[in-house]
């Protein structure tokens, strides 16, 4: 299960899930830990290739839901593409680099290229097959 794997490797890298986990496709992340909002996080790894939502985190957000304190991410798109285990763990990785590098331009270039060389290797079914 992709998504069991990208939530998995999210908290080994020290960020925190609501709910501790995923029981299905989307995994919610708290972002007040790092000091992100979800607004930030969004916006900043849309530029990078990477396609979340910003989410209000249930109970305790205090940000407006333009804002948030949270992100959605969901793993229908890249398991349909052919991702594995293995590229959910290179995603994580991708996506702690960014939220923790907010404002790194560098750190935004160089995962950009790594988003698109990783989706290089997977055919989007309907447009390349």
């Amino acid at each position: 299960n992709n998504a069991l794997v990208l939530a998995t490797e999210l908290q080994q890298l020290g960020v925190r899930l609501v709910s501790g986990g995923t029981d299905n496709h989307l995994v919610l992340v708290d972002l007040t830990g790092i000091g992100v909002t979800g607004r930030e996080a969004e916006e900043t790894l849309g530029r990078t290739g990477i396609v979340v939502n910003r989410d209000s985190i249930p109970f305790v957000d205090t940000r407006s839901p333009r804002i948030t304190s949270g992100i959605r991410l969901g793993t229908p798109a890249v398991t349909s593409r052919g991702f594995g285990a293995e590229e959910m763990k290179h995603i994580a990785s991708l996506v702690v680099k960014v939220i923790t590098n907010i404002s790194d331009l560098d750190i935004q270039k160089q995962v950009s290229q790594e988003v698109s060389q990783l989706c290089s290797r997977f055919a989007v079914p309907g447009i390349d097959d």
